[in-house]
């Protein structure tokens, strides 16, 4: 049987007290169980094809278990399907908590309007775009942390299957769209997943020509989350440092930002055309 080794990206954050609790209740579920089946570590760790020193670190509440560890655990413990209903909770702190918590105010927000200059937008990337980008990352990421930052950035697209559907607005730079990022195929596979994105009823996807005058998207990416209560949450780059804004003055700020570069935008007709155009350069 081949023996898991310790990866990274499974660690559990310190500073994540959420996480930190689910992780440690579901450790000490599985070290119960394991002493009450009267099996030390290391014969468990054999059974399941981890080693003695994983076991231990998932049961202290150091590793995050990967859900084949705990499908294993309950059948060896005969634990009867209730080991593996544990991934329910942990898959929930499985990303990292500043994704999470981005993922969770997007699932809320009845607005959501986003600026992106040097990138396509993270919520419109397709699975294999962005596994291109993390593993361009410098310092790299491990293997193991670039499944994980993609599996996160994809769990946040589900806000596009809520119902009722929020209302999203896109714009974004020319220059990222040319950019054929993991070559033809995946750059076509990303081009069209825009084209399909942007005729949703509820997606407004705009284009920023290169050869326009200067705005106020240069320093960096925007986003503004409106919701159902009337309040309003910001992000932006440059003077902001990319930090949550909730003042009413630098929201302020921030919506006349954004407002002005939808207006320099192509139209939402306009840019599915011009991005139709791409794909037919290949």
């Amino acid at each position: 049987m081949t023996v898991e080794t310790d990866e990274s990206g499974w660690e559990v954050d310190p500073d994540d007290e959420w996480g930190v609790a689910v992780i440690t209740t579901v450790g000490r579920q599985l070290k119960l169980r394991r002493e009450a089946a009267g099996m030390r570590a290391g014969d468990f760790g054999v059974a399941v094809g981890y080693g003695e020193d994983l076991v231990y670190k998932v049961e202290g509440g150091k590793r995050i278990p990967r859900q084949e560890y705990l499908d294993r655990a309950d059948e060896v413990l005969g634990a009867g399907g209730l080991l593996s209903a544990a991934w329910e909770d942990v898959k929930k702190v499985r990303y990292p908590k500043k994704v999470r918590e981005l993922g969770q105010l997007e699932a809320k927000a009845v607005e959501i309007g986003l600026y992106e200059c040097s990138i396509v937008a993270g919520l419109l990337q397709t699975p294999e775009h962005a596994r291109v980008l993390m593993e361009a990352r410098q310092p790299p990421y491990s293997p193991e942390d670039v499944e994980r930052m993609v599996a996160a950035r994809l769990a946040r697209q589900s806000v596009f299957e809520r119902d009722p559907a929020p209302s999203m607005h896109f714009v974004l730079e020319e220059a990222p769209l040319r950019r054929r990022v993991g070559g033809t195929m995946v750059w076509r596979k990303q081009l069209e997943r825009l084209l399909e994105v942007g005729r949703l009823h509820h997606v407004t996807l705009q284009v920023m020509p290169t050869d326009t005058d200067a705005h106020p998207g240069l320093d960096g990416r925007i986003e503004l989350l409106k919701f159902e209560d009337g309040t309003v949450i910001g992000r932006s780059d440059g003077a902001f440092n990319g930090r949550p804004i909730t003042d009413p003055k630098q929201l302020r700020i921030v919506e006349l930002r954004y407002g002005t570069i939808r207006a320099q935008a192509l139209s939402p007709r306009e840019s599915l055309a011009f991005i139709d155009q791409l794909l037919g350069e290949t």
